[in-house]
């Protein structure tokens, strides 16, 4: 039997830390990983904005600290499971034969955290210096959104003092031969609407009933849907980050069969696409207007999100760096608009470039699923790439 790479372990000892929310085990967590910074000589700092909430910061100084410095992003709390849809238990880190690894988190993301760990680990063991300095941030909560762990810590001096360059964060698994770049993200938009109506008995035609407004109000978010759907259907060039969803998510209201409701409450999931930051809200306004009156709506937790990281080649020296890691490793590198949320809207909304970047190929997409596993070839791949990555990047001369 051969013996497994310390790698590897490493990775699915971190699996089997269950920093699962609601409640994850970020004490245990830390533990763990003050044993990584340990082995890696970094200097160590464990930051609770939110009390119980750590985020735990490496930091391995360059030669020059006063250039830019490079981040190295990743969270460690992962998505709740279904234990009974799982074919192993979902934190056993679970090896079968063909060398999948079983668990949650295996790619919701704490492969890049340890890829990040081992890449370093290697490539200071090779004896290279870096000119600039690196730092590793593991952050808490991004699976609720960021608010008590990333959004908290950016206000903090602790992270002004950083002066970072560039952050790398998660990306995607592909199925193909092709890796994903993301460049830049859509807005979340939450919206929460209140619809008020006539109430009356279920047998009349009431008219200003909540439940007509509400008809009005989904025609023209749904609508809105397809229009978008379309869009992205008929033109092979763009990808789901480039168009707006906006799906129902939540219908409250009504208290017996034959009362008209005097109140209903609609929760929308929108994800707004750059193109259509700072036009979108004006769309919604609109659709409730023509919908009646009685209508009211706020949106939570909103980071807008227009800037993008420049991916042209020539016109970003950061991006340069990690173009040429790239070629060197022979990968096939996809742009794009990340579709979902990351913590990078907190980092990007400050102006600093943000890559999102998972090096996950020929494997299929289960972050949040059933079952979700990673091939150890293509966990140690990755650590492979970002070894070139790390290297060209925290060597890339002042410019």
């Amino acid at each position: 039997m051969m013996k497994e790479d310390l790698a590897v372990t490493n990775f699915r000892n971190y699996i089997r830390i269950k920093t699962v929310q609601p409640n994850p085990d970020y004490a245990a967590c830390t533990e763990y990983l003050r044993g990584q910074a340990k082995e890696l000589e970094a200097e160590l700092q464990v930051v609770e904005c939110v009390s119980g909430k750590p985020a735990v910061i490496m930091t391995l100084p360059g030669q020059d600290r006063s250039l830019q410095t490079l981040l190295l992003n990743s969270h460690t709390d992962v998505v709740p499971v279904f234990p009974e849809f799982w074919k192993y238990e979902p934190f056993s880190a679970h090896k079968d034969e063909n060398g999948d690894i079983y668990g949650r988190g295996t790619q919701d993301m704490k492969c890049v955290g340890i890829m990040y760990l081992e890449a370093l680990k290697r490539l200071k063991k090779a004896g290279h210096k870096f000119l600039r300095t690196i730092h590793l941030t593991f952050v808490p909560e991004e699976e609720l959104g960021g608010t008590e762990g990333m959004g908290q810590l950016v206000k903090m001096d602790v992270f002004k003092n950083m002066n970072i360059g560039l952050a790398l964060d998660e990306g995607y698994a592909n199925t193909s031969d092709k890796m994903e770049l993301f460049y830049g993200q859509r807005t979340p938009f939450p919206i929460y609407i209140r619809i008020q109506g006539q109430p009356g008995h279920g047998s009349q035609f009431i008219p200003n009933n909540a439940g007509e407004k509400l008809r009005l109000v989904i025609n023209s978010v749904l609508g809105y849907r397809n229009e978008q759907e379309r869009k992205l259907r008929e033109n092979p060039e763009l990808h789901l980050g480039d168009v707006t969803t906006v799906n129902l998510t939540v219908v409250e209201g009504g208290v017996q069969t034959n009362v008209l409701p005097a109140e209903i409450k609609v929760t929308i999931d929108a994800r707004v696409a750059p193109s259509d930051v700072g036009t979108f809200e004006a769309k919604l306004q609109g659709w409730l207007k023509a919908a009646g009156d009685g209508i009211t709506y706020e949106a939570r937790e909103l980071c807008v999100l227009k800037e993008q990281t420049c991916v042209d080649d020539g016109k970003n020296p950061w991006w340069d760096a990690f173009s040429a890691a790239c070629k060197k490793e022979n990968l096939v590198v996809e742009k794009k608009i990340f579709p979902a949320s990351t913590d990078m809207k907190y980092v990007r909304g400050l102006g600093i470039n943000a890559l999102g970047f998972s090096p996950l190929n020929n494997t299929p997409r289960l972050l949040h699923d059933h079952n979700e596993f990673l091939n150890e070839k293509v966990f140690l791949r990755g650590i492979d790439i970002y070894y070139s990555i790390i290297l060209n990047l925290a060597n890339l001369k002042p410019y």
